[in-house]
């Protein structure tokens, strides 16, 4: 029987590099699950496997040269046996994705709008005219400036907080069941990042989306995780509530991490 509430379940998910001496193990197995409205932190330095994992879990990996094993469940189904297809139906639609740096996510030659009301298109069956309206409401919604000509506007004229809000605009107009955000603060200034951390918690708030967070910025994971996981060179090597792995971290590398942040107070 399957639990409805558990909308992610990884089991024992690896990845393997295949080069002309052999396989090399990119990610140990790796098992977590997320319930609905939760958001899990995935945390670890530069190439400790955060964007590896989630690469995987999206299906975005090259087959010829990488090999993937393992459970992924979404609300109960079976991604893992999927044709190309099938998870492309899924992208965008069931799993939001909100990647380190928004310039790469749009296409430059054409407009936000246009970008915008295509991906709504694929995943539903409004009319254009529908599609813009629910996109300019969207954007309107995401406090983000004359959305209506913002809509006219192509992705090298906005910030990187500007088109990083417009991919959360997306994702709450499609009503993902999981959001992926991927270093989704790295590159902005503080303000931008709490705009993008509170429309995330939102996008939690209102329709119950599960959020996987991957972030080596600690302040951003103990603000918004409600559990946490560590991962060290493929591995995870520890996982606990946020309260109990910032206030009584286990494993030598948590302990390393925390010591490494600046000495302020995170708070949540």
């Amino acid at each position: 029987m399957v639990d409805a509430a558990k909308v992610l379940e990884v089991q024992d998910l690896q990845v393997r590099l295949r080069t002309a001496e052999g396989s090399v193990p990119l990610l140990e197995p790796v098992n977590f699950e997320l319930k609905k409205g939760q958001v899990f932190g995935l945390v670890g330095e530069s190439g400790s496997g955060k964007t590896v994992t989630c690469n995987a879990l999206l299906q975005l990996l090259d087959p010829r040269r990488m090999e993937v094993s393992g459970s992924i469940r979404l609300n109960g189904r079976e991604l893992s046996s999927l044709s190309g297809e099938e998870m492309r139906r899924i992208r965008g639609k069931d799993i939001g994705f909100i990647v380190q740096n928004p310039m790469n996510a749009f296409t430059p030659v054409y407009t936000v709008g246009s970008q915008f009301i295509e991906t709504l298109r694929t995943h539903t069956g409004m009319s254009k005219g529908q599609a813009r309206e629910q996109a300019i409401a969207a954007l309107a919604d995401m406090n983000l400036p004359e959305p209506a000509k913002l809509m006219k506007r192509y992705p090298f004229q906005l910030s990187g907080g500007m088109l990083q809000r417009v991919m959360i605009a997306i994702s709450m107009c499609l009503r993902p069941a999981l959001v992926i955000a991927d270093e989704p603060t790295t590159a902005l200034d503080v303000v931008n990042q709490l705009n993008v951390l509170r429309e995330l918690d939102r996008l939690r708030t209102e329709y119950g989306t599960s959020i996987l967070l991957i972030s080596h910025d600690l302040g951003v994971i103990s603000q918004m995780a409600d559990e946490v996981a560590v991962m060290q060179k493929g591995c995870i090597v520890e996982q606990a509530d946020v309260y109990q792995l910032f206030d009584e971290p286990r494993h030598e590398y948590t302990r390393m991490l925390l010591h490494a942040r600046p000495s302020m107070s995170l708070g949540r």
